[in-house]
């Protein structure tokens, strides 16, 4: 790494948040703040790989392609999404709270997001950086990502799915994986940015592991805590009520697992 394969990437995460910004006030749809952060992250980290010279060795060309798959994939399902449904209940519920400060705000929130961006891209050029042949880090990296990709897919698939053919009734996505998970693409998208720490293992630098740990560490915290499963759960409840407290009692949160056994008093869906 060097302070041009840093400086660039956050300038450019700034820059393109803030046009972001902009066309969330044109449109009123925050859906594409979301796929323009996936596709954001993935060119800056890709920016940054070539700016430190690492696109020239094996383990970054590998991360650049696992990069262009996470983000490609991630940012056209977002946008797919986006065109057909109106606004994000997460984004609108911030904006009611802020009121006539939104704007401003929002313009706030989604800089910091560049931020949480430029922590990721940091992890990225750590775990890609000091060596130039692939190992068996670098292909159990690979493994990771590979079904982290295929499994967030996998769930989107099956909620637009159970949407589609549930148009007119508010029902509870228990269907696939999400009987194992109420969030398995939330997990799934953990589960990507643990990638990053194993093919990190392949520098032999505890410093360049310890950076690459702040992708999952810092995922984990949003999605579980913050941004991800709280404000969507909340909205679930509001929308949903006794039928999600039901679904919330048997199914994990985020980890995948079984089902627990539906109580004598849950009364059919």
């Amino acid at each position: 790494m060097n302070a041009l394969s840093l400086i660039a990437p956050l300038i450019f995460l700034s820059l393109g948040m803030a046009a972001a910004w902009a066309v969330q006030r044109k449109t009123g749809n925050s859906g594409w703040v979301d796929m323009a952060w996936s596709a954001l992250t993935g060119l800056a980290a890709i920016i940054g790989l070539a700016l430190s010279g690492m696109l020239t060795t094996g383990p970054g060309i590998l991360a650049a392609v696992i990069l262009a798959l996470w983000a490609g994939r991630l940012a056209i399902h977002i946008g797919g999404r986006s065109r057909l449904s109106g606004e994000d209940p997460r984004y609108a519920a911030l904006i009611e709270e802020w009121g006539d400060k939104a704007p401003q705000q929002l313009f706030k929130f989604l800089q910091i997001q560049a931020v949480v961006s430029f922590v990721l891209v940091i992890s990225v050029l750590a775990a890609a950086d000091g060596t130039v042949e692939l190992t068996h880090f670098h292909i159990a990296a690979l493994a990771i990502a590979v079904v982290a990709i295929l499994g967030e897919a996998l769930a989107d698939r099956q909620l637009s799915e159970f949407r589609r053919e549930n148009k007119s009734f508010k029902g509870i996505c228990d269907v696939g994986l999400w009987r194992w998970s109420r969030h398995p693409n939330y997990f799934f998208e953990w589960l990507y940015w643990c990638a990053w720490p194993v093919m990190a293992l392949s520098t032999g630098n505890p410093i360049a592991l310890g950076a690459s740990l702040l992708a999952p560490a810092l995922m984990y915290y949003l999605l579980v805590h913050v941004s991800g499963i709280p404000p969507l759960e909340k909205h679930m409840l509001a929308s949903r009520g006794e039928r999600f407290r039901l679904y919330q009692s048997r199914v994990n949160a985020f980890f995948l697992g079984p089902p627990r056994p539906i109580q004598m008093k849950e009364t059919a869906k």
